[in-house]
C-alpha cells in the first residue's frame, strides 16, 4: 500500500465491523467479569491409561484466566477510548451517545436531540461514516482490525459500473 494514499474502504463493511467492536465494547462495560474458581475435591471418574508425562495445574489455569480475561477487557476498552478521543468533537458525541453508552439510543434519538444544532439524517451519515473510517485506520494501527476484509474490490466495482451502463459483462 501506498504511503501517501489512503485506502479505499467498503463502507457497509466497515460500519458492520466497527458496529461489532463498539458493541463487544459496550457489553465488557456493562456485563461484569465472573472469576472462575479452581475445584478443591475432586470426583471419582474412570481415567484410562495414557500419556503420564502429562501435568495438568488447574490453580494455575484458573488463575491466569481470572487475570488475563479482564486485563484483555480492560485493554480492549482502553484501546477503543483512545480512538474515539482522537476523533473530531461531532464524530466523538456521535460515538460515544450512540454506541457507548450502557443504554440503546437510536440513531434518530442522536441527530434530533443530542446534536445541538440537530442534523438531517444525511449529515449524520457523513459524520458517522468518516469517524468510522477513521476508526477503521486507527484500530489497524493498533492491530485490533485488519483492513483487507474492508478493503473495496476494484474487479467488482468495475463489473458494477458496467452492470448500471447497460455494457455486457465481456465488454
Amino acid at each position: 500500500m501506498n504511503l501517501s494514499s489512503l485506502p479505499e474502504l467498503d463502507r457497509r463493511r466497515t460500519q458492520t465491523t466497527i458496529e461489532s467492536m463498539l458493541e463487544k465494547y459496550r457489553i465488557f462495560k456493562t456485563v461484569t467479569f465472573e472469576a472462575k474458581e479452581a475445584g478443591i475435591t475432586y470426583s471419582y471418574s474412570e481415567r484410562f491409561h495414557g500419556p503420564t508425562h502429562t501435568i495438568t495445574d488447574q490453580t494455575a489455569a484458573v488463575a491466569t484466566h481470572n487475570v488475563d480475561v479482564p486485563a484483555a477487557r480492560r485493554a480492549y476498552c482502553a484501546a477503543l477510548d483512545s480512538v474515539v478521543d482522537r476523533l473530531d468533537k461531532r464524530e466523538q458525541q456521535l460515538v460515544r451517545e450512540r454506541y457507548m453508552r450502557r443504554d440503546e439510543v437510536y440513531d434518530y434519538t442522536v441527530y434530533n436531540h443530542v446534536f445541538d444544532p440537530p442534523v438531517s439524517k444525511d449529515t449524520y451519515v457523513k459524520i458517522r461514516s468518516k469517524a468510522f473510517y477513521k476508526m477503521a485506520l486507527a484500530l489497524t494501527d493498533l492491530g485490533l482490525l485488519s483492513l483487507d476484509s474492508l478493503l473495496k474490490n476494484g474487479s467488482s466495482m468495475k463489473q458494477e459500473e458496467l452492470n448500471n451502463r447497460g455494457l455486457p459483462s465481456s465488454y
